[in-house]
């Protein structure tokens, strides 16, 4: 069964403590209790990156990487959203991590479904995209299941080599 989530968007105040690693300040700002990991130095660069994006770029932080968060429980399990509004063409692209202490449980489900229905609701967005590790078997295996299909790669520059995935929004 999938669990409920709901994604929560960080205030600009939120990423930019998370970014500097201040866990106490992000949870200030958020007004949500956020787990080691998140607040990590495995989260750090995300979270430094898409505060300098919403800060040269407000209106990005509606797309952006928001906290995953249990509808049961109220935890933060992982952090998931998009790597920016739409391009020109229409596309968005999914990213999301799950806390390892909340791995294969569903949530990764659970939050690319939630991004997938922000798409299909926004009249703008014609295509989303998911770039996986060939490596990420659970992950490739998350998107295929969800009508991704393949349709090239590329070599990120944090990441490496990641097989390109689109689905229609």
């Amino acid at each position: 069964m999938t669990p409920g989530v709901t994604l929560v968007q960080l205030p600009a105040a939120a990423l930019q403590a998370l970014a500097a690693g201040d866990r106490s300040g992000a949870e200030r700002s958020s007004g949500i209790p956020l787990s080691a990991w998140l607040a990590g130095p495995d989260c750090r660069w995300v979270w430094s990156l898409r505060a300098h994006q919403v800060a040269g770029d407000p209106p990005s932080a509606a797309w952006v990487t928001a906290v995953v968060r249990d509808l049961a429980t109220g935890a933060a399990v992982g952090r998931a959203g998009f790597h920016g509004p739409p391009d020109d063409g229409g596309v968005v692209e999914v990213g999301y991590a799950i806390d390892p202490a909340h791995r294969r449980r569903g949530y990764a489900r659970a939050a690319l479904h939630v991004l997938l229905d922000r798409a299909a609701r926004d009249p703008v967005v014609t295509v989303v995209r998911a770039s996986v590790a060939p490596t990420n078997a659970a992950s490739l295996a998350l998107v295929r299941s969800e009508g991704f299909v393949l349709v090239g790669e590329h070599i990120d520059e944090d990441d490496g080599l990641e097989l390109v995935h689109e689905r229609p929004a």
